[in-house]
């Protein structure tokens, strides 16, 4: 009888119909595949039970974040090769779909001769780290327990990814300079596109660490209420304010965006926060900032977008980030939030893509969490950990194949006269 491995590499070529790409290893040792190819360790048959009960992205997902599944030599060229792998491709994507799967005889033929590799077809219990999933409420409720899933991870090991500037969105690059330089300079970017002026008073919806808050009133002048669902941010965040002698001018909150009564402000940020509000209430959100607008004032929104697809009713949320990673995240279409912040009353006058520089950021925190692995499991366990590092290298692939993008769209609430108190230079910010 075949090895382990030969018989897995036989196994998957059927399903997917071509060669594989990858080498694997199997629990026995054996090892199958193009000579020189990133290496697919399959440690246990357990990893195979995943798949075989979760085709697809989610069961490869429960593999790695399990520890069934890993990856041998360089994680950006193993995930390249990977991409194609589902068993779920679109016919439009030219891999096999899983209808296809199913009709053709040979593919059945493997899929059972890999149960008799696999053995009693019990089904694992998932990680403990995935979140159950369900339908995209957005309540205040369900959006509290969603950022706390992801940013309640813990300030220390946020840290240790994010490094000293603690910013969690992507950076701007302007030179080789460092990453605390580039996280720097794109809060300046933000200040610079937002108009900032000493007395006045900006918002900062999902206010994070408080990155954006102190830079703003350290370095502009201006006063500022931070607020995030976040327990654990606005602890580490209060404690900055008042290291930086600036409680007479920040004040951070935990509350939600909707609850904000205290408007008109001049300006508001909005930093990688809209991908949490969902499709059904991206409208209400626009028309909540807008309210909180005085006349000419300004909103910067940063926001990662999808591609568009034929059938947007199709569009269903990535299987792995929501159960992992950002649960009841969703993105939508870079026209999709343009419309909605018209429909809302805003003018939008500006949108930028920073798509390459979000790719770089994502190397840059890879490298920051490879670097101290071992402190990472300790502070965040063994599981999360993996689901961070594989999140973030697939993210910046992402990021590099323009699967998706991430833009700084500024919009204005101009008043009726029309005068919407920008330059009649636009961009001048980059001057």
């Amino acid at each position: 009888m075949a090895d382990a491995a030969s018989r897995l590499l036989s196994v998957a070529e059927q399903l997917l119909g071509a060669p594989l790409p990858v080498r694997v290893r199997a629990w026995d040792g054996s090892q199958a595949g193009p000579p020189g190819a990133p290496v697919i360790v399959v440690r246990n048959r357990r990893a195979l039970r995943r798949m075989l009960f979760k085709p697809g992205e989610l069961g490869m997902a429960r593999a790695w974040v399990a520890g069934d599944l890993d990856i041998e030599g360089d994680l950006y060229t193993a995930l390249g090769a990977m991409a194609g792998l589902l068993w779920e491709h679109d016919d439009e994507g030219g891999g096999r779909s899983l209808a296809d799967t199913v009709r053709d005889p040979a593919a059945r033929a493997a899929v059972r001769d890999l149960i008799r590799l696999v053995g009693p077809p019990l089904p694992p219990a998932p990680p403990r780290e995935e979140v159950r999933r369900r339908r995209h409420l957005h309540t205040r409720r369900t959006d509290k327990r969603a950022i706390s899933h992801h940013y309640d991870v813990g300030n220390d090991f946020y840290s240790l990814v994010l490094g000293p500037s603690m910013v969690y969105s992507c950076a701007y690059w302007e030179d080789d300079g460092s990453l605390e330089t580039a996280q720097r300079d794109k809060l300046e970017l933000v200040c610079r596109k937002l108009g900032l002026k000493p007395g006045q008073r900006l918002l900062d919806v999902g206010c994070g660490w408080g990155s954006m808050a102190v830079h703003a009133a350290r370095e502009h002048g201006v006063s500022v209420v931070g607020v995030t669902l976040s327990q654990e941010q606005a602890a580490f965040a209060r404690k900055r304010v008042a290291d930086e002698g600036l409680t007479d001018r920040v004040e951070i909150r935990v509350q939600d965006y909707r609850d904000v009564r205290d408007g008109p402000y001049d300006a508001i940020s909005s930093i990688g926060m809209a991908e949490h509000v969902g499709a059904e209430r991206y409208l209400d959100y626009a028309r909540d900032l807008y309210g909180l607008l005085r006349p000419g004032g300004r909103l910067l929104n940063h926001q990662i977008a999808r591609r568009p697809q034929q059938d947007e009713s199709a569009y269903e949320v990535d299987a792995f980030i929501d159960s992992y990673v950002f649960p009841d995240g969703e993105l939508a279409p870079l026209g999709t939030t343009v419309t909605m912040l018209e429909r809302a009353g805003f003018e939008v006058r500006d949108v930028e893509s920073l798509r390459e520089h979000y790719a770089r950021t994502l190397r840059a925190w890879v490298t920051n969490l490879e670097g101290d692995w071992a402190r990472a499991t300790r502070l965040a366990g063994f599981g999360r950990a993996r689901v961070w590092r594989l999140y973030m290298a697939a993210s910046a692939l992402a990021f590099e194949r323009n699967q998706i993008g991430v833009n700084q769209v500024l919009a204005v609430r101009t008043p009726e006269t029309g005068t919407s108190g920008l330059p009649a230079r636009t961009r001048t910010w980059n001057a």
